[in-house]
C-alpha cells in the first residue's frame, strides 16, 4: 500500500487524477477500521490532512459552503443555528474523538447508508461539491446515493465541500442504536420543514441499501398542511395525519434483517421516529410563530 500525501488541493487532484483508485484520508474514522479488519486493502491511501480549506466552512446570505473536514464538533459548536439537523445528527456521532476527526465528506465518500450524516443531508437538499483536474460540479443529495455504499462520484474525484441551505424552519434528527455512545445507527430519521416552500423533506438512514427520503410520505404531508391551511393557522396537526405520514415513512423502508435490528423492527422504528420529529418540529414551528405574532 503505497502513500500519497499531496501538501495543496491541487497537488491532491493530480495525484487522484494520477492514480483513481486512491482512497481518500482524512478522519480516517471509516476507512482505517475497514483496513485495521482486512475488510479493504487499497493500493494507494490519500492523506488529505495537509489541505487545510477542507477544514474550512463559510456562512453565505442563504446557505452554508461546509467543507469536507469539517468536524462534527465543529458543525455542533458553531452552526447550530445555520444546520440544526446536521447539528443534531452529528451530536449521535460516536464519541467525542471521532466527532473531533470525522467529518461529512467521510460519510459521503463511505456511503454507508448508516452514516449519520445522510438523514439530514436530505432533509436540507444539500448539494456535493466535487472536482477532479477536468473542472468541479455539483451533485444534488438525492442523485447522489448510487448503491450498496456507492457514490455518483468519478473515478478522478473528491468531493472538496457541501452546500446547505441555511434553515428557514425547525429540523430534526432521530437515532436508534443499540446503546447510547459508539454505536451505528439500527436506523435514523431526519425531518426538515421549509416554511418559505411550504414543503416538508425526510431523510432515513440504515432502513434501505442507501439514504433515501420518504417521498411519498413528504407530498402527503405537503397536501394535507396546504389543505387544512396548517401553514396559516398554526394549528396542531391532526393525529390522522401523522398516523398517515409515519405509515408512508415505514413504507417507504426497504431493510434487512442483521446483528443490530430487524427489517420489521426498521419499519416500526422509522414510523415511530417519523411521528415524533414531525411533532417536535410542528410544535418548534407553531411556538416561532406564536412568537413572531406577539412582538407584531
Amino acid at each position: 500500500m503505497d502513500f500519497l500525501r499531496p501538501a495543496s488541493w491541487e497537488e491532491a487532484l493530480a495525484a487522484k487524477a494520477e492514480h483513481p483508485t486512491a482512497v481518500p484520508l482524512a478522519g480516517g474514522t471509516d476507512v482505517m477500521v475497514e483496513i485495521n479488519f482486512d475488510r479493504r486493502r487499497p493500493e494507494y491511501l490519500m492523506d488529505l490532512n495537509r489541505v487545510g480549506d477542507l477544514a474550512e466552512w463559510e456562512v453565505r446570505e442563504d446557505s452554508v459552503r461546509l467543507g469536507a473536514s469539517v468536524p462534527y464538533t465543529k458543525i455542533m459548536e458553531n452552526l447550530g443555528t445555520e444546520l440544526p439537523g446536521l447539528a443534531l445528527a452529528s451530536h449521535t456521532v460516536a464519541s467525542p474523538q471521532i466527532r473531533n476527526r470525522g467529518g461529512v465528506g467521510g460519510n459521503l465518500g463511505t456511503a454507508s447508508p448508516a452514516g449519520d450524516a445522510h438523514p439530514a443531508l436530505l432533509a436540507a437538499g444539500a448539494e456535493v461539491e466535487a472536482e477532479s483536474v477536468r473542472g468541479v460540479r455539483r451533485i444534488p443529495i438525492d442523485a447522489f446515493y448510487t448503491g450498496v455504499k456507492r457514490n455518483a462520484l468519478e473515478p478522478d474525484e473528491l468531493i472538496r465541500a457541501v452546500h446547505i441551505k441555511k434553515a428557514d424552519g425547525p429540523q430534526q434528527f432521530s437515532k436508534v442504536g443499540t446503546r447510547n455512545a459508539m454505536v451505528i445507527a439500527v436506523c435514523a430519521f431526519g425531518l426538515a420543514l421549509h416554511p418559505e416552500t411550504r414543503t416538508v423533506r425526510t431523510g432515513i438512514g440504515s432502513a434501505a441499501p442507501t439514504p433515501v427520503r420518504a417521498t411519498a410520505a413528504e407530498d402527503f404531508l405537503d397536501a394535507a398542511l396546504d389543505e387544512g391551511g396548517f401553514w396559516d393557522n398554526g394549528k396542531t396537526i391532526t393525529p390522522s395525519v401523522v398516523k398517515r405520514f409515519a405509515d408512508l415513512c415505514s413504507a417507504a423502508c426497504n431493510p434487512i434483517d442483521d446483528v443490530r435490528g430487524t427489517a420489521g423492527y426498521r419499519r416500526h422504528a422509522v414510523g415511530v421516529m417519523a411521528r415524533r420529529t414531525l411533532t417536535w418540529a410542528w410544535e418548534a414551528y407553531r411556538g416561532a410563530r406564536r412568537t413572531t405574532e406577539g412582538a407584531a
